[in-house]
């Protein structure tokens, strides 16, 4: 497994698990009135940013691999012109 795909997996996981986290704790506002509800959303707003933090990275390697196709594509073409 590739270094990229095991922080994303890691990243999902932390997301779930915060995700869920920040769930109960919400019911537990609701239900019991311990946290408080800053609490439950710092929680939820966490998991969401690591979410999408792990997102942009995998947009950024999405791009360098269009940009050095395109590199390539683009010295293709050069060397196809230089030889008509």
């Amino acid at each position: 497994m590739a270094k990229e795909e095991k922080i994303t997996r890691i990243g999902n996981i932390l997301f779930w698990v915060l995700f869920i986290l920040g769930i109960i704790v919400v019911l537990w506002v609701f239900l019991g009135k311990s946290p408080t509800i800053e609490q439950a959303l710092l929680i939820l707003i966490l998991g969401m940013t690591i979410k999408n933090s792990i997102e942009v990275k995998g947009l950024k390697s999405d791009f360098k691999n269009l940009k050095n196709k395109f590199n390539s594509l683009a010295s293709d073409f050069k060397e196809h012109v230089k030889h008509k």
